[in-house]
């Protein structure tokens, strides 16, 4: 399916303000309390490709001026259709000319460097990067990435473990940190569920409990 073939391009939110309300609402608690796992509300009637939490959480926060990358996995799926008819927005070129990524599971997550980490005056003006991962919790095991978390939001310290994410993930994540107020802010989708990481976290790794 093209990405501008939107003949058969599925429902969005069954209504359009109450369910962006409720999106909008579940991202502003995972960036206020990082690391922490939220249940998405409904995510059925999306699209067919992508995980769902991430095409609800977009189509809440992208509107016609935003210009989005979407990673290989995604970029000549139906999500691509769905994405463009429910919110306007443009493509970007690369990723990092994007305000907005979308990065399938499986997808190479662009090196967090090379994209728009905003102006000292600007610091808003940055991308944010909507990463798919097949699992999210308190303990994972399998190859899972422990991350411990510190930071505005957390009043000692939060964990997560993340199925999905590099191995180096940590240490690219706090290259930017230290770029603060500048920097890309990230959220961690699976199909029901996400977490944040607001750019004011401080991260490190740490081994399988």
């Amino acid at each position: 399916m093209k990405a501008d073939d939107l003949q058969q391009v599925r429902p969005g939110f069954h209504d359009a303000s109450i369910g962006s309300q409720a999106v909008f609402r579940a991202a502003l608690s995972a960036l206020s309390h990082p690391g922490r796992v939220i249940e998405m509300p409904d995510v059925s009637a999306l699209p067919r490709h992508g995980h769902g939490a991430a095409a609800l959480l977009l189509q809440a926060l992208i509107d016609s001026d935003c210009s989005v990358w979407l990673s290989p996995a995604l970029a000549d799926t139906d999500a691509a259709a769905w994405l463009r008819f429910h919110t306007g927005c443009r493509w970007a070129a690369s990723a990092a000319s994007a305000r907005f990524l979308w990065v399938a599971e499986g997808d190479e997550l662009p090196a967090l460097s090379t994209l728009d980490a905003g102006t000292d005056e600007y610091p808003d003006q940055s991308a944010t990067c909507v990463v798919e991962v097949s699992a999210l919790g308190a303990v994972l095991h399998d190859g899972a990435l422990n991350l411990s978390l510190d930071g505005p939001g957390i009043a000692t310290e939060q964990t997560l473990s993340v199925q999905g994410l590099p191995q180096d993930f940590a240490a690219q994540w706090n290259a930017s940190h230290r770029r603060f107020p500048r920097g890309v802010d990230l959220f961690l989708a699976t199909p029901t569920h996400l977490a944040g990481l607001p750019r004011s976290s401080h991260i490190r790794t740490t081994q399988e409990a």
